[in-house]
């Protein structure tokens, strides 16, 4: 499939030990068995990862810190914690609490 295709595509990229990794949606067009094989490549993966996402629930199972941006300008910058739990910063910027978030 696919997703497959996608995540084959991107552990090939991680063999190769590249020192930062930028992503853009990786999560995209994933099915979920797929998308929980990403994020256990990625969490496995030592070096930087810079990735660009509306996907919050797999930005908080990959990331440690959020640049938050809005029309071009950083908007916050901090744990993902911190930034992905603020409701309000959140919503003023378009988005919404993760998910795993809204069950607790």
């Amino acid at each position: 499939s696919g997703g497959e295709k996608k995540l084959v595509s991107i552990a090939t990229i991680l063999s190769m030990t590249p020192d930062i990794i930028l992503m853009d949606e990786p999560s995209v067009a994933l099915d979920p068995q797929n998308r929980r094989n990403l994020i256990r490549v990625l969490n496995e993966f030592d070096h930087l990862k810079i990735i660009a996402s509306h996907d919050l629930d797999f930005i908080w199972d990959t990331c440690n810190r959020v640049i938050l941006m809005a029309d071009g300008q950083i908007v916050a910058d901090g744990p993902v914690e911190e930034i992905l739990r603020n409701q309000e910063l959140l919503e003023k910027n378009g988005l919404e609490l993760p998910l795993s978030l809204r069950r607790r």
